[in-house]
């Protein structure tokens, strides 16, 4: 799972973690441009595959699309866990396996 894909799960985590608040890929990308997540040339396109992971992992679904703007709703809400072992703080749903991204540990 890439940083990006882990940024992703945080904003909706923090933003958008309701099954029934739909948001677009346009709304997370701008909170990632604000914050300084991403560097200023990245555009849109280049997270698009990010998203296109989270929706095959079984997070969110894409709900609605009109060019590059896609509208997203989550399955269920993701919860935050700590990895025992590396201390990461991940966010996950609870039909996901929940093995620690960055170290790879059960959770």
């Amino acid at each position: 799972m890439s940083d990006i894909s882990l940024l992703i799960r945080k904003i909706i985590f923090d933003k958008f973690n309701n099954p029934d608040t739909r948001f677009t890929n346009d709304e997370v990308f701008a909170v990632m441009q604000n914050d300084g997540s991403v560097e200023k040339a990245t555009t849109i396109d280049d997270v698009e595959s990010n998203f296109t992971e989270l929706c095959n992992a079984g997070i969110m679904r894409n709900i609605a699309q009109n060019f590059t703007t896609q509208w997203f709703k989550i399955f269920e809400p993701l919860e935050a866990l700590k990895c025992n072992s590396c201390q990461a703080e991940i966010y996950v749903n609870k039909s996901e396996e929940h093995n620690c991204p960055s170290c790879k540990a059960a959770i």
